[in-house]
């Protein structure tokens, strides 16, 4: 069975996020969504909150599946004999960040990255940004799906 990994952070999950999990989806028998656990970042959601949202809007695949993850990647992958880390790359700054993580990997255990690139309808786009401009009242509704929209309206509706 071929296996591989979309690891991140996902607060929220976005458009482009989904693109790259539905293109990995096509090429793997199964999809690990890894949601990173960072105790030292406050998200707008949290980690159960994310799963469920990437649960809900990944479930058209029938191939991925999400849960948390806290520590190395490598970890992650080792534990479930993952060989592979799927990552996509919106601007040569990705690739040079990534690249090295890439490398780290390797060196620790193996598993090799693959690198999509962004669909560039996408190559802007960041959970960051997309919550900066959601919070000054912007329309995001073209950069997550429409279930974490209105999850993200909500959030922001009772802060």
């Amino acid at each position: 069975m071929r296996r591989a990994v979309c690891p991140g952070s996902f607060d929220p999950i976005t458009n482009g996020h989904l693109d790259i999990i539905a293109r990995a989806s096509r090429l793997y028998d199964v999809v690990h969504v890894a949601v990173m656990i960072n105790n030292s970042k406050q998200g707008l959601f949290t980690v159960e909150e994310r799963i469920a949202l990437i649960q809900e809007v990944t479930a058209e695949f029938g191939n991925v599946e999400v849960e948390a993850f806290h520590g190395l990647l490598v970890d992650f992958c080792r534990q479930r004999e993952i060989p592979a880390i799927v990552k996509g790359l919106r601007a040569v700054s990705d690739f040079d960040y990534e690249l090295q993580m890439a490398q780290m990997n390797n060196g620790l255990s193996g598993v090799e990255t693959l690198f999509v690139p962004t669909n560039p309808t996408y190559s802007f786009l960041s959970s960051s940004l997309v919550k900066e401009v959601a919070q000054w009242g912007g329309d995001v509704s073209h950069l997550v799906p429409e279930r974490v929209l209105a999850a993200l309206r909500d959030r922001l509706a009772r802060r």
